[in-house]
């Protein structure tokens, strides 16, 4: 991955006080990956972009070429009045379609996190959308085109203290939503056994549950309380009472909090494979002004993530196993050949995330890539679309003979055949019961933000003023304004239900 070429390009960002538009500049300095950005009113605002400079040019090399930039919406909702990032709904300048819909369901909570940015208690209104307008926004979702988004999660504020999530469940899958996940600190779950099972029963595929770690000293600092480690263990105890085999655990990743857990998550989500499926790390957000060197004392970037993870895991999980979230270009790409319809096309931009699969063989595990070169596996896949293009689909598919030798195990090569010949849901679902995932999704916020990130982003929340936005837009410029349309008073809420914040209702 080395390189001697000092890097530089050049974007656009928004200034962080009045968010008007204003070029920026990435550029390396001392192995690091900074951005700078000069707003007329307001000065200039320097950031980290990316903590590893060689980590960046070769995700930057290899994986941000024109053949993975999507195509965008056939039939984008807003017009380009003003342009990104304020006309987002998702307009024409938007390049990939929603592989993942959001619909934040309440913004109360039974919880009330310092870090949180979605609380009833700090907005001091309630956002609740109704069961009618929640069934519209899935529509809204299903009508993208030529992609329609088939994967969502209901989150918040926190879900589950909506008694009629399970409904909501159906709903969705009635409208051809495939995998519904719901996002949770997992309080609910883990005291109402009856209610997880009537949401697993309803359709729910998968719990995205809040895991910073296994202390509570971390709880302490990111969460306000002091007893949650063993509520995440009932979560998973409950699941295994239920059926459930799916839970993602979503780290949120803060300097001096826990970047010295990540070998322990990891091994305590292989300890319990047999309902984790993924191990998704979040890098949490700056808000503040600082100088370069104090913002780089405290931002956490991906390679950062990645090389604390190498360490801790002892380098059983290595910096040049992981890949780019958009790595499965190629992949979709082949599919559609082969299979004569559409895929998801991850089309977002490298520097979003990165992520790298784990093979568990008894109480060990070994990263994917040991048993395939996963570069030249997509590369065959890219021969299979071009083949496709050119309309040669019967050399296409002979193609596929290629990439089954490539796999040392038995295992994931009978499991992967099994994906790429049936290209169906339950196909994917049976190899990733035999994996783990381990992500790393760097959120923007207004000091780093990217508009050709943004135009990009594959994760996008419905609202029901009837648009669709991507996930750093919204919770940097929409958010607050959106949901202030669709709100009550907090006192006119619990007048109404009867009810407090914390209380499912």
């Amino acid at each position: 991955m080395e390189s001697q070429e000092k890097f530089e390009t050049y974007s656009v960002s928004i200034c962080p006080v009045c968010f008007r538009r204003i070029p920026m500049r990435i550029y390396e300095e001392d192995g690091v990956i900074y951005l700078e950005k000069t707003c007329p009113e307001h000065g200039k605002f320097e950031d980290v972009y990316w903590g590893d400079a060689e980590m960046y040019k070769w995700f930057y090399k290899n994986w941000n070429s024109a053949r993975y930039l999507g195509s965008g919406l056939e039939n984008p909702l807003t017009k380009v009045n003003k342009g990104c990032p304020y006309d987002c709904g998702l307009c024409p300048w938007h390049k990939t379609h929603t592989i993942l819909g959001i619909i934040d369901v309440t913004n109360r909570c039974n919880m009330a996190c310092p870090i949180c940015f979605a609380y009833a208690g700090v907005a001091n209104y309630v956002y609740e959308p109704t069961y009618e307008q929640i069934v519209e926004m899935i529509k809204l979702l299903r009508s993208n085109s030529p992609w329609s988004c088939n994967a969502l999660q209901f989150s918040g504020g926190e879900p589950t203290l909506r008694n009629d999530l399970p409904d909501l469940i159906r709903e969705a899958h009635k409208a051809g939503i495939t995998h519904v996940e719901v996002n949770t600190n997992g309080l609910r779950l883990a005291e109402d056994i009856d209610y997880f099972r009537e949401l697993y029963e309803a359709g729910m595929n998968t719990v995205y549950l809040q895991f910073d770690g296994l202390r509570e000293e971390i709880y302490k600092k990111l969460r306000g309380r002091m007893d949650l480690v063993p509520i995440k263990n009932k979560v998973l105890e409950n699941a295994r009472k239920i059926g459930l085999r799916s839970i993602v655990l979503v780290v949120t990743l803060a300097r001096g909090v826990n970047d010295k857990d990540l070998g322990n998550i990891i091994e305590y989500a292989v300890k319990n494979r047999d309902v984790v499926r993924c191990v998704n790390i979040q890098p949490i957000s700056m808000a503040g002004r600082a100088r370069k060197e104090e913002m780089r004392k405290m931002r956490i970037t991906i390679p950062d993530a990645i090389k604390l993870i190498e360490k801790q895991t002892g380098e059983k999980i290595l910096v040049k196993d992981w890949r780019p979230v958009n790595w499965p270009v190629p992949i979709a790409k082949g599919m559609e050949v082969l299979k004569g319809r559409s895929y998801p096309e991850f089309t977002m931009h490298p520097m979003c995330g990165a992520s790298t699969f784990i093979v568990i063989e008894d109480d060990s595990y070994t990263p994917i890539t040991r048993y395939v070169d996963v570069d030249k596996f997509a590369g065959i896949f890219w021969n299979i679309y071009y083949l496709g293009v050119k309309g040669r689909k019967t050399r296409a598919k002979a193609e596929m003979v290629k990439f089954l030798p490539m796999i040392k195990s038995n295992l994931i090569r009978d499991l992967v055949k099994n994906v790429v010949t049936k290209g169906s849901y339950e196909a994917l679902a049976s190899l990733m019961y035999k994996v783990i995932m381990i992500g790393i999704m760097h959120f923007q916020d207004v000091w780093n933000i990217d508009l050709d990130r943004i135009q990009r982003c594959a994760i996008h929340y419905v609202t029901p003023d009837g648009r669709i936005r991507s996930f750093c837009t919204y919770n940097n410029l929409y958010r607050s304004n959106v949901e202030k349309l669709f709100a009550i008073p907090i006192n006119e809420w619990t007048k109404r239900t009867g009810k407090k914040l914390n209380e499912p209702v």
